[in-house]
């Protein structure tokens, strides 16, 4: 997998798609414990459809070169990371897809830059003061510990039922697959430098900070799109129509069937939500 180094970390990243696009370059941003393909479904439709399509993995516990301690490993600094991606590969207006923590950072990098993106799409995350929701305070404060996250991973990676069930990936997404819920948990597994990492990015949440940034973000004016699965246990539908609501020109949509991880149960509605934002004008900056 090709790497890019940006200024405040190297990450692995994926490409779909024609790299001539007539259409605006789509950048998704997933969560803590998960890779960049967690969106290969909905990047390779979208791909079939001639968008160019970008899927890094960032620096949130399945990534496989270390942050290191010398990084702002905080949302703020992993938000950074999206802005310097974008930059570095010369993006122009992209359309910013989030989901999971990864839609609490786009938040976060459009607090730092409202013009950076140039439509967004949010699917089930964080807003507001729900950084992170129940039942997720309990399970970030256990891998904020490497030597225990060290342990749970390793049990979570030996027995799938375990992995699969709600104490696992199948709070997050209806089907998982078990090759790749297991190929997910081995940096954490095998390298104590990544539980630093994820435990240093993990203790540094205060959801204060997203319940400040949330609604600021009504100065952002491109167009928004937010599509919510309506069988997510964590991340409800009143919170994605709230958030929806936070923006001068946003749509909500419900996503029946899904949980968290829309992309996965449903990648269709992902790729519609795409397609439809990406037709809509920009405003013209000053």
């Amino acid at each position: 997998m090709p790497t890019i180094e940006l200024a405040t970390a190297t990450i692995e990243y994926e490409t779909f798609g024609p790299e001539d696009s007539p259409h605006p370059p789509v950048v998704f941003v997933h969560g803590v414990v998960v890779d960049g393909r967690m969106w290969t479904d909905a990047a390779q439709s979208l791909a079939d459809a001639g968008f160019r399509c970008y899927a890094p993995t960032f620096t949130l516990g399945a990534h496989h070169i270390p942050w290191g301690p010398d990084a702002d490993r905080t949302p703020s600094g992993a938000a950074r990371l999206i802005r310097e991606f974008v930059g570095a590969m010369g993006l122009t207006s992209p359309t910013l897809v989030g989901c999971d923590t990864g839609g609490a950072l786009c938040q976060f990098a459009l607090d730092q830059d409202p013009d950076f993106a140039g439509r967004v799409v949010f699917t089930n995350c964080d807003a507001f003061e729900q950084f992170p929701p129940q039942p997720y305070p309990v399970v970030f404060a256990l891998l904020t510990r490497p030597g225990l996250t060290k342990r749970l991973v390793g049990l979570l990676h030996r027995s799938t039922a375990l992995r699969h069930s709600i104490a696992g990936f199948g709070l997050l997404v209806t089907d998982p697959d078990p090759e790749l819920s297991a190929s997910i948990l081995d940096p954490l597994r095998s390298d104590e430098r990544i539980r630093d990492d994820l435990a240093a990015f993990l203790r540094a949440i205060d959801s204060s900070e997203l319940a400040a940034i949330t609604p600021r973000l009504s100065k952002v004016a491109v167009p928004v799109s937010v599509v919510w699965g309506t069988a997510d246990r964590a991340f409800r539908p009143k919170l994605g129509r709230r958030l929806a609501s936070v923006f001068a020109d946003a749509t909500f949509t419900e996503v029946p069937r899904s949980r968290t991880f829309v992309a996965m149960d449903r990648p269709q509605a992902v790729v519609d939500a795409v397609v439809e934002i990406s037709a809509r004008q920009v405003p013209r900056r000053p």
